[in-house]
């Protein structure tokens, strides 16, 4: 089972889980624990072949269906019945994935610097990763990677994060995580069908300027979805700007909790 640490206020308070990124691991919530743990039960799960999870159990033709199950279990074990979900980066695609086959889990979906395209600049860039995975360092890649998707002096400490936690990778790992990457396109699209009438608020940063704009125009097609841009702040919103993130989330699972518990009111 994957590592995972819980902050419980009360059996019936609300659960929020967070889901890290590609690289990264549960502790790149730190400005965030605090804050939460106020007001919700915290689940933070570090997902396979990071953090303490250690290495994953890979098979041929593993995909995001199979590490969101892996979430899926973790919260069967707790007997979490339904969580509000708070993503970073392809973390994002792991919460997509669970509300798409368990609709009924999740409570309201944060999407922070979420990826649901990538253009031709992302798509050369993992070009250039899947040729020199196995010849080039993984940490050479991950350090380009990181400074071209935050590159920004104001985005120095999100950069160093997710480096150091990188490190704790090891190159199959980090391959194999590469591997999620083929096709991501027709997989993406295919998750922004049908958002199952979950509350959805993607929280992006202004400088965000590979992953903002396809994010604009799904918002402009779908106005149930809500989207808040941070002034001053790269991909990794939750670390650039943490108080306005902190503000922002919290508000909005409050309000996700007033609707669900209206509703069941109503009948």
């Amino acid at each position: 089972m994957l590592y995972y640490r819980t902050y419980v206020i009360d059996p019936s308070t609300p659960w929020v889980t967070f889901i890290h990124g590609a690289g990264g691991s549960s502790s790149i919530w730190y400005k965030q624990l605090k804050e939460f743990k106020n007001h919700f039960n915290v689940l933070l799960v570090d997902l396979r072949g990071h953090g303490k999870s250690g290495k994953g159990d890979w098979k041929k033709g593993d995909s995001f269906d199979q590490v969101s199950e892996e979430v899926v279990k973790v919260l069967n074990h707790l007997h979490i019945k339904t969580t509000h979900f708070v993503g970073i980066s392809l973390g994002t695609i792991v919460i997509q994935t669970i509300a798409r086959k368990h609709p009924d889990r999740i409570s309201s979906m944060i999407l922070g610097g979420a990826v649901i395209k990538l253009n031709l600049r992302t798509n050369f860039l993992l070009t250039v990763g899947k040729i020199g995975r196995y010849f080039i360092p993984y940490m050479w890649l991950y350090r380009l990677f990181a400074w071209i998707i935050m590159p920004q002096q104001s985005q120095v400490e999100s950069r160093n994060v997710f480096i150091s936690s990188a490190k704790k990778m090891c190159q199959k790992e980090f391959i194999r995580w590469f591997q999620l990457t083929r096709r991501i396109n027709p997989y993406l699209k295919n998750l922004q069908f049908d958002f199952k009438n979950i509350p959805t608020l993607f929280i992006m940063g202004q400088e965000d300027y590979l992953f903002l704009p396809p994010v604009k125009m799904l918002v402009e097609k779908n106005q149930s979805l809500k989207l808040v841009n941070i002034e001053d702040c790269g991909h990794v919103c939750n670390i650039d700007q943490p108080q306005r993130f902190n503000e922002e989330t919290i508000a909005f699972i409050k309000q996700s909790n007033k609707s669900e518990f209206q509703k069941a009111v109503n009948g």
